[in-house]
C-alpha cells in the first residue's frame, strides 16, 4: 500500500505562493535585460544606429532563448527524477549567477569583444534557468492545486511571469526618476541586475521551505516498490519515454506557437515598438508598458477561473480567433498613434486576447502528460517552440523594420496565430484529463 503526502489548505497555499514568488523573481531577472536594453546596448556594442544596436541586443536575447530547450530538457528530466522542488532550487541559483555576471561585466570600451561575449554567456546561463523554470513551475503549480481550481492557481504561472516584467518596469521607472539619462547609460542600468541577483537569493530561501507535490511522491513510492528500479531512467531513456506521447508533444508545440509569438510581440517588443515606430520617448514607452502590464495581470486569474467553469478549449479559441483577426489592424493603428491613452488601450485589448493563451497555458500542458514525464513533457516542446518563435520575435520585427517591410511582421504573427487556432479547434478538452495528479 502506498502513501502520499496530503497537504492541508494552508500548507498547499504557502507552497503555491512560495513557488510563484520564485517564478516572479526568475522572470524579473529575465525581463530586466529587455527592459534596459535601450540603455546598455551602446555599452556592449560599437557605435552605430539605434536600430543596429538593438538588433545586436535582440540577437543575444534570442540566443538566450535557444538555450531554453537545453534547460527544459536537463531541469525537466531532473524534476521528473529528483523532484519539482529540487529543480526549482537549481533554476533560481542559475538565474542569480547570470544576473550577477551582467551586473559586473565591463563594457566594450574597456575589454572590446570580450564584453558582448560575457553578456552572451550570462544570457546562456539565464536561458538554461528559465528553460527549466517554466516546465517545472507549471508542473508544480498544477500538481499542488486542487482539481476544482486548477485553472485559477495555474494562472499564477503567467501572472508572476508578467509580474516579473512589471517589476522590471517599476525598477526602470524608479531609476528614470532618480538618475539622468546619461547616468542610466553609464552605470544605472547595472542596478536592476544587482537587485535581481539579491532577489533570487531571497527566492532561494523561500523555495527551500516548499513542500514536494503529492503526485511526485506517489510516483516515487511506486518506483521504490518496483524491484527493477524503473522510473529513475537516465536522460536518453526519459526522452524516449516522452516520445511515447507524440500527440501531446505536438499539441504543446501547436498551442504554444501563436501564443508565445503574440505574447512577446505585445509585451517585450511593444516597448521598443512604441519608441522605434510610434515615436514615443523612452520614458513614455515605459509608463505605457507599465500601465498595460498592471491591467493585464488581472486577466490571468480571471480567465484561469473561467476555464475551471467552461473548460480550457473555449478560452484558447477566444485567443486564437482574436489574434488571427485582430493583430494586423491593431498594430497598424498602434504604429500611427501618438496618443498615449490610445496606445495603452490598444495594448490592453491585445493582452486581453493574448491572456486567453497565457492564463491557462501551464495547466493545459500539464494535463496532457502523466506524472513521470510531466515536467519534461511540459517544458521541452514549449521551450523549443518559444526559442524558435518567441525568442526571435524582436529580431524578426526589427529586421523587417530595418528593411522597410515592417508590416510583414504583422502578418507573420497573424499566420502563427491561425496555425494555433487550428490546433485549438481540433484538440480535445483537457480539463477532464486529470492525468495522475494527486489531490
Amino acid at each position: 500500500m502506498t502513501t502520499t503526502t496530503v497537504f492541508p489548505p494552508v500548507s498547499r497555499l504557502r507552497s503555491i505562493i512560495s513557488g510563484s514568488i520564485g517564478n516572479l523573481v526568475e522572470w524579473y531577472d529575465w525581463y530586466a535585460y529587455s527592459a534596459f536594453a535601450l540603455y546598455f546596448a551602446p555599452v556592449f556594442f560599437p557605435k552605430g544606429s539605434t536600430t543596429a544596436q538593438l538588433l545586436n541586443t535582440a540577437a543575444i536575447f534570442a540566443v538566450g532563448f535557444l538555450m531554453r530547450p537545453l534547460g527544459a530538457w536537463l531541469l525537466g528530466a531532473y524534476a521528473d527524477r529528483n523532484g519539482r522542488r529540487a529543480a526549482l532550487l537549481l533554476s533560481v541559483r542559475l538565474m542569480a549567477g547570470g544576473s550577477l555576471l551582467i551586473a559586473a561585466a565591463p563594457g566594450y570600451a574597456s575589454i572590446g569583444v570580450v564584453a558582448p561575449a560575457l553578456l552572451l554567456l550570462a544570457r546562456l546561463v539565464q536561458g538554461i534557468s528559465v528553460g527549466g523554470e517554466y516546465g517545472t513551475s507549471a508542473t508544480y503549480l498544477s500538481e499542488m492545486a486542487g482539481a476544482k481550481h486548477r485553472g485559477f492557481w495555474s494562472s499564477f504561472q503567467y501572472l508572476t511571469l508578467m509580474g516579473g516584467q512589471l517589476l522590471a518596469l517599476v525598477v526602470q521607472l524608479g531609476l528614470q526618476q532618480l538618475l539622468t539619462p546619461a547616468q542610466l547609460g553609464e552605470w544605472g542600468w547595472r542596478v536592476p541586475f544587482v537587485i535581481g541577483a539579491l532577489a533570487a537569493m531571497g527566492a532561494l530561501y523561500l523555495r527551500t521551505h516548499m513542500g514536494e507535490t503529492a503526485a511526485f511522491e506517489q510516483q516515487q513510492s511506486t518506483v521504490s516498490a518496483n524491484p527493477e528500479g524503473k522510473g529513475r531512467a537516465p536522460l536518453p531513456s526519459q526522452f524516449r519515454l516522452l516520445m511515447q506521447y507524440p500527440r501531446a508533444v505536438l499539441t504543446v508545440v501547436g498551442l504554444t506557437l501563436g501564443g508565445t509569438l503574440a505574447f512577446y510581440t505585445f509585451t517585450t517588443y511593444a516597448q521598443k515598438f512604441l519608441v522605434n515606430t510610434s515615436g514615443f520617448t523612452k520614458e513614455q514607452a515605459t509608463i505605457i508598458s507599465f500601465g498595460v502590464m498592471a491591467v493585464a495581470l488581472l486577466f490571468q486569474p480571471l480567465l484561469g477561473a473561467i476555464s475551471d467553469k467552461v473548460g480550457r478549449r473555449p478560452v484558447l479559441l477566444m485567443f486564437g480567433i482574436g489574434a488571427t483577426l485582430g493583430t494586423v489592424p491593431l498594430l497598424r493603428q498602434l504604429a500611427q498613434t501618438h496618443d498615449a491613452w490610445l496606445a495603452a488601450g490598444l495594448l490592453v485589448a491585445a493582452l486581453f486576447v493574448v491572456s486567453g493563451y497565457t492564463s491557462i497555458s501551464a495547466v493545459v500542458k500539464a494535463e496532457l502528460f502523466p506524472t513521470e514525464i510531466r515536467a519534461l513533457g511540459v517544458g521541452l516542446p514549449f521551450a523549443l517552440t518559444v526559442a524558435i518563435f518567441g525568442g526571435t520575435a524582436e529580431y524578426v520585427a526589427l529586421f523587417a523594420k530595418q528593411h522597410g517591410v515592417e508590416e510583414w511582421f504583422y502578418w507573420y504573427v497573424t499566420g502563427c496565430a491561425l496555425l494555433s487556432l487550428l490546433v485549438y479547434w481540433r484538440m480535445s478538452e483537457t480539463r477532464a484529463e486529470k492525468g495522475a495528479m494527486v489531490e
